[in-house]
């Protein structure tokens, strides 16, 4: 199994987390999404994913793209240890957060919209920023509430085990960081990222980990 990974992607982070989780073992295929104008956008690169996008994973010669997917994927082929829980409900929640990061946070703040907005925009770097953290702010305002609503957080977001809730939302916080967000306001999801850092699985996928970081 081939994991075509950036150290920094998010997409790639959480995918790097499921395949953790579930003792999957894979090889990494890097590709820098900054070098040459990003290696993602390279016709050899567009020949494993059309969309021009990281993570891809390849297995038995078949490539599945889009973070959300490939997880789904493990979880269907490889389900024990499960990142999904058995109750429907349940599965829902855990399923809505990942949701939240992945489609409402993620897609606002990926590198191809920062670069359209200090390119054609013609946006300051500062400018950038607050752009940043209106969006990660709003996204993790409605998850913290969402999740204390819900009722259903243990030590991790779905109960006593992490799962597919848990590998979306740590690397959306590691990308709050990196960006200086203030995140005080968010301490069931600041506990949550806390134990999951404790965990080998996450440990090995952090980015700082990757044979490609610099």
């Amino acid at each position: 199994m081939k994991l075509y990974t950036y150290f920094r992607s998010s997409a790639a982070y959480r995918v790097r987390i499921a395949l953790a989780l579930k003792r999957v073992p894979w090889t990494p295929e890097f590709v820098h999404m900054l070098r040459g104008g990003g290696e993602q956008h390279s016709a050899r690169y567009r020949t494993v994913n059309p969309q021009g996008f990281v993570p891809a994973l390849e297995d038995d010669a078949h490539i599945l793209t889009q973070s959300l997917a490939i997880c789904e994927y493990l979880e269907e082929r490889y389900p024990d240890p499960p990142l999904l829980p058995t109750d429907p409900l349940a599965r829902a929640y855990a399923r809505s957060v990942a949701n939240a990061v992945a489609c409402d946070i993620h897609p606002l703040n990926n590198l191809r919209v920062l670069k359209y907005i200090t390119g054609p925009l013609h946006h300051s770097d500062d400018e950038k920023l607050v752009w940043i953290r209106h969006w990660i702010d709003q996204g993790f305002t409605g998850i913290e509430a969402e999740v204390s609503r819900a009722g259903r957080a243990g030590d991790f977001l779905c109960g006593d085990e992490p799962g597919l809730a848990d590998a979306f939302l740590v690397p959306q916080i590691y990308n709050a960081r990196r960006f200086d967000c203030d995140l005080k306001k968010f301490p069931t999801l600041l506990r949550i990222d806390a134990n999951c850092a404790a965990l080998p699985a996450f440990q090995s996928a952090h980015p700082d980990k990757q044979g490609d970081a610099a």
